[in-house]
């Protein structure tokens, strides 16, 4: 059964684990500086890590953090063996009850080529917008 934890501190060996389902699923990329030192000072400000681990290892992630208004959702991301199985509803379940808690608007980015994101996060009645560049 999947297990969806919270942090707000990042080890090394969890940040490799969490970079693998990153790299896994082309969510990271070097020109998005996702280094430890920087997610580590994103944690130390307004961000946590959720995660969601099967047998103690992580299957999926997403980043939150906010600007005291809005609840920004980054690097949602489930390993492909693992995806439509509820895990990434379970993650974005618990990303959702944080903005509620905090009462920031959430917000999210979707590429307009991952249809199975944007399938989900309808389902979860979030709004889409897409900026189409001509």
């Amino acid at each position: 059964m999947i297990e969806i934890l919270k942090t707000k501190s990042l080890s090394p060996e969890l940040y490799e684990q969490i970079m693998h389902v990153w790299q896994e699923t082309g969510i990271t990329n070097p020109a998005r500086a996702d280094s430890l030192e920087a997610i580590r000072h994103s944690l130390d400000h307004t961000g946590t890590i959720l995660y969601g681990t099967l047998d103690g290892k992580p299957v999926a992630a997403l980043w939150v953090n906010h600007d005291y208004r809005r609840l920004y959702i980054h690097h949602m991301a489930v390993l492909p063996e693992y995806q439509n199985q509820g895990i990434g509803r379970a993650l974005m379940t618990e990303a959702l009850k944080i903005a509620k808690e905090t009462g920031y608007q959430a917000k999210l980015e979707v590429h307009k080529d991952n249809p199975s994101a944007r399938k989900l996060y309808s389902s979860m009645g979030l709004l889409i917008w897409m900026a189409i560049s001509r």
